[in-house]
């Protein structure tokens, strides 16, 4: 199977609503290096691996037990 059609690929307006912000966002974040969102390039195309998205998510958590 080819890397851009792989299953756990997604591509930036799926992965913009796995992370509920707009596909737009993803541009900025890449372009400003504002977060380190790892991406695949495939040609002109960004491909996000779902694992990779989890992984963003959970150093994003913010414990609010430790920031009293």
């Amino acid at each position: 199977m080819a890397i851009s059609n792989s299953p756990n690929l997604l591509g930036r307006e799926q992965a913009a609503e796995y992370l509920g912000v707009k596909p737009r966002t993803l541009d900025v974040w890449a372009s400003t290096h504002r977060y380190h969102l790892k991406f695949i390039k495939v040609g002109r195309l960004a491909k996000y691996r779902i694992e990779d998205l989890d992984e963003f998510l959970e150093r994003r958590t913010v414990n609010t037990q430790e920031h009293k």
